[in-house]
């Protein structure tokens, strides 16, 4: 299974992005999906995850900015980004994982290469 993920790019503050992570050699309904980031200098936090039922849950830094959706039809997870702020920069992966009991770990089934977000002030 190869997670790709798009959408980064350079944005200014209070505007949005939408993220995608592309699923290929699996299918993506089998798995609980997440958004993670990590900014220069820190941990990798969960920002983000939707079980393969479609419940979904933030980090709670994330207050009501960013949604996390999935389309089966597509092998595709996305994350829709809005009011970014500068403190919201860093590189953004996906992952996957069969078990949900896995999501807010570091031990995910499959990860993807991140894609980078930089909000300017």
């Amino acid at each position: 299974v190869q997670l790709q993920a798009s959408g980064g790019g350079l944005v200014q503050a209070g505007g949005s992005l939408r993220l995608s992570c592309a699923v290929s050699g699996g299918i993506i309904s089998a798995y609980h999906m997440a958004w993670y980031r990590q900014a220069p200098g820190k941990q990798r936090e969960l920002v983000a995850f939707i079980t393969s039922g479609g419940s979904s849950n933030y980090g709670s830094f994330v207050k009501g900015r960013f949604t996390v959706s999935r389309d089966n039809a597509k092998n595709t997870v996305y994350l829709q980004m809005n009011n970014l702020k500068p403190e919201d920069t860093a590189v953004y992966f996906c992952a996957a994982a069969r078990v949900v009991a896995r999501i807010g770990g570091y031990d995910m089934d499959y990860w993807g290469k991140g894609t980078l977000v930089t909000v300017s002030s």
